[in-house]
Order: C-alpha cells, then structure tokens, then sequence
C-alpha cells in the first residue's frame, strides 16, 4: 500500500514537471518579432489594448532588449493609465540605453499624465544631461514646471528654448498661452456711438477701465463719459467678481455721478451658481438712484454646450403704474478660446439697465416703454493674445419717451479694446 501510494505521488509529479515544461515552451516566442511588433500596435490603435500587451510580452521573453517593444508596452501601460507598470519599463530600457531620447520623453510624459509633476522635473533634469537643450525635453520642462506652480520658471524655460528654436510654433503657442494665464492686469477701452432716425443728435458713450485679477476674484475700476442732448456726463464705477468657493461667486457693483445723464448712485449685487450638464444660473438685482430709487430684479440662466454658451436675463421693474418686465437673449459661438466668439444678443422690453435713454427724474415713468434690439458682435485676439478687440453693431425699435405711440429707429456701433498686461 505504501509502494503504490509513492509511485502515485511520483506519476503526478512527473505529471506536473511535464505540463510545466509544455508550457513554459509555449510562452516563449517563437515568430518573426518584427512582424510581431507590426501586428501588436494595429492591435493597439484598434483599442485591443489587452491583445496588444499580451503579444508585446511575449516577444520580451525571447528578445527582452528589444527596446522598441519594451517602450511601446510601457506607452500602452500609460494609456491605460497604469502609470506604475509602465514607469518600471521605461526604467527598465533607460538603464541599459540611456540616450534613447524617445524613451525620456515617453516617460516623462508618463510622470506628467500620472500628475507627478516633480517626478517628471527629475527626469527631464537626468535627460538633458544627455541631450543639452534639447527643445522636446526643454517643452517637458516647461510643462513640468508649470505643474509645480512655478510659472514664471515655466515661462523663462520656453524663452530659452524659442531663442535656440525661433520657429517653434507649439512652443510660441504655449508661452504666449502662459503669458495670457499671467497676465493679471487689464486696460481697456469701449466707444460707442448711437444714430437717430429722426428727433436727437447723436450719442456718444465712452468707457476706460482698469482691471486686475486675485486670487480672491477680479475688480474692475471705470470711468464712463456720456456726450448726449449736447450734454457731457462723467460716472465712475467699480465691478468685483470675488470668489465664494469652486463654481460659486458673486457680482457687485457701485456707481456715482454728478450729471443727469447718469442715475446719481448705482448698486446691485448678484450671485452665480455652476450646474451639472454646463449650466448656470444667477439672481440678484440693480438699484438706480434719480430723484427716487428704482430697483431692478434680474437673474440669469446660462447653457454652455459645445463651443457655443445661451443665456437669457431677465429685468423685473416694480413701479407705481405696476411691474415692467424685459429680457435678453444672448448667442455665442466660440473659436478657440472664451475671447474669441460671435455673438447675437437680442432685446425685448424697456429696462433702465440696458435701455439709458433718460432725461432725470424718475425713472419709474419710463419704465413700461416698447423696445426691441437686435447687436451683432465679433470679438478677436492678438497671436500673442495679450490684445483682444470687439466690433459690435445694432439696431433698436425705441417707442418715444415723450410721445408714447410713436417710435425711432436707433442704429449703434461699438469698437473695444483691452491689453493685458503683467
């Protein structure tokens, strides 16, 4: 009993060394690795990652220095964002073959999309011992250091590499991007100039402002000038946008004048909400102090979706004679950039907040006039995009303030200006 259960254990173990054996030899290639390789990156640029990755392993088993492969498997690891694995091959290869640059700026990358912006600043300082100035690993730098908040380190390192590469577009492109992003200063300039069917002279409006952005949300200082019923009128004007938390903020303004032109004190406050799905929405209000005070509720919904963003105001103006009600609908399709778009804004209802057609008084007696606007605009930037301009026109269908019934045509243009600076 004893003898049969000894040659038993040793069947099976000469069993067991016998399948090993089979399958060892069947994990080690075989085939034409180059032919392999070919056929493993179709595999992975049709999304059949696992396939891919299996067949790129296999070929390591008989050419483990086959550092193309070894490269390309650690890529597809970072890909698939397991930035571990794919950190050890590239480790691997750059032991044995430190000069292969394609390898640095792979791994690189990999330290850079697994958001280990330090890990990477030490390999691109490992890889430019190797490649001095290198413009690709000198980008890397750039980025890299960005990502550690040092932007101004960022912004000397691609002045370099543009000084050794001039022509280097993606480079330019990124500095200028950085520039922008630094840029935390504003001036700017708007005019306007509004023409009469019939009646009034015309009008002339003119903005400068000074802006500057915080960390706790940006402030706007203006001077409006208003030339109207051969009057000029001056009104100063801040603007802050301050920061409540992620998606959350607020808007306040305050205003004065000395001039009829303009309401004697302007205040309003309001408060912007981020929604899923790219809304969001506002509520607030906008006081204008004349003789007496008229108090304007409004809020806003907006949508951005795709390149483009809709948004419809409102304006609820409580008065003596009952509640005026107005709103504007406003189009933009973007280009490359939030300051790059077409606009479409239309107008219905007589707001004083956008309709500033007053003589003084009160503007309560105005409130409940006909109006319909329709302003087209295009806004553009510099390459550099330090300078961007605005080009408006439009045309409103005014019911007449003093001969209620009856309406003009008014036909505006507007050019604007704003450079940033640091």
């Amino acid at each position: 009993m004893i003898n049969s259960t000894k040659t038993v254990v040793k069947l099976l173990f000469v069993l067991t060394f016998i399948i090993t054996l089979n399958t060892n030899a069947q994990s080690t290639f075989t085939g034409n690795p180059d032919s392999a390789f070919k056929a493993a990156r179709t595999l992975a640029f049709n999304k059949e990652r696992k396939k891919a990755q299996d067949t790129l392993l296999l070929i390591l088993t008989k050419y483990p220095n086959y550092h193309d492969v070894r490269s390309f498997l650690a890529t597809t690891y970072s890909w698939d964002g397991e930035y571990q694995k794919a950190r050890v091959e590239f480790s691997h290869i750059l032991k044995k073959a430190p000069k292969r640059k394609t390898t640095w700026v792979a791994a690189i990358n990999n330290e850079l999309w697994a958001n280990k912006p330090f890990k990477a600043l030490e390999l691109v300082n490992k890889a430019l011992k190797y490649f001095p100035n290198d413009t690709d690993i000198l980008y890397l730098r750039a980025k890299a250091e960005e990502n550690t908040n040092k932007p101004e380190e960022a912004l000397s390192t691609l002045q370099e590499l543009i000084k050794t590469n001039p022509e280097n577009k993606k480079a330019k492109d990124y500095k200028n991007r950085l520039v922008n992003s630094l840029s935390r200063n504003t001036v700017g300039i708007r005019s306007e100039v509004e023409i009469y069917s019939k009646t009034f002279d015309p009008m002339q409006y003119h903005a400068f402002k000074l802006g500057r952005n915080t960390k706790y949300g940006s402030i706007i200082a203006r001077v409006n000038f208003n030339r109207r019923f051969q009057e000029n009128g001056v009104q100063f004007e801040v603007d802050m946008y301050p920061k409540i938390s992620k998606g959350f903020y607020a808007y306040l303004n305050v205003g004065f004048s000395n001039s009829f032109l303009f309401p004697d004190v302007r205040y309003g406050a309001e408060l912007y909400k981020s929604l899923p799905r790219g809304f969001e929405m506002s509520l607030g209000f906008r006081a204008l102090k004349y003789d007496t005070t008229t108090t304007i509720y409004t809020g806003s919904v907006g949508w951005y979706t795709g390149n483009s963003y809709w948004s419809f105001r409102p304006y609820i103006t409580p008065n003596d004679a009952g509640t005026s009600f107005s709103g504007a609908l406003n189009y933009r399709r973007y280009r490359n950039d939030a300051d790059n778009y077409f606009s479409i804004v239309t107008n219905v209802g007589y707001s004083p907040e956008i309709n500033q057609f007053i003589f003084g008084g009160n503007a309560n007696t105005i409130v409940n006039l006909n109006s319909q606007k329709l302003r087209l605009g295009y806004y553009f930037t510099s390459s550099n995009k330090q300078n961007a301009w605005g080009v408006q026109s439009g045309i409103s269908h005014q019911e007449i303030i003093f001969d209620p019934g009856n309406y003009f045509w008014v036909y505006s243009f507007i050019l604007s200006w704003e450079l940033k600076f640091r």
